[in-house]
C-alpha cells in the first residue's frame, strides 16, 4: 500500500527516503504531516531541545486582542498569532 519516498531536508537540503514501513508506522500513530528533516537533522534538532538552553522568543501581535508577546517560533505574515490567554480561549471553544 505505501511505497518509499523521496523529501528534502528542509535544513541541509539533502534528499532522504521516508520508507514505506516510516509511512506505516505514522500512519498508526495518527501523524498527518510527513518528516521534514532528515535523521541526522531531527536528531541534532532534537539535541538542541533538550540542551537545556532557553528558548529563543519571537516578538509578536495577538491577531485576537492586539496585545504585544512572545511566541516561541518565527511568526509568518500569513498565519494569525495569538497570546497565551487568547489562544487558551480559541482552545476551549
Amino acid at each position: 500500500m505505501y511505497q518509499d519516498k523521496t523529501l528534502v531536508c528542509r535544513d541541509c537540503g539533502k534528499e532522504f527516503v521516508f520508507t514505506a514501513g516510516e509511512q506505516e508506522f505514522y500512519a498508526e500513530k495518527g501523524f498527518q504531516n510527513e518528516p521534514t528533516r532528515c535523521r541526522e537533522c531531527r536528531m541534532a534538532h532534537k539535541a538542541a531541545r533538550n540542551s537545556g538552553a532557553p528558548r529563543v522568543m519571537y516578538d509578536a501581535v495577538c491577531a485576537d486582542c492586539g496585545q504585544p508577546t512572545k511566541v516561541p517560533f518565527q511568526p509568518r505574515e500569513d498565519r494569525p498569532v495569538y497570546c497565551s490567554e487568547c489562544y487558551a480561549a480559541r482552545q476551549r471553544g
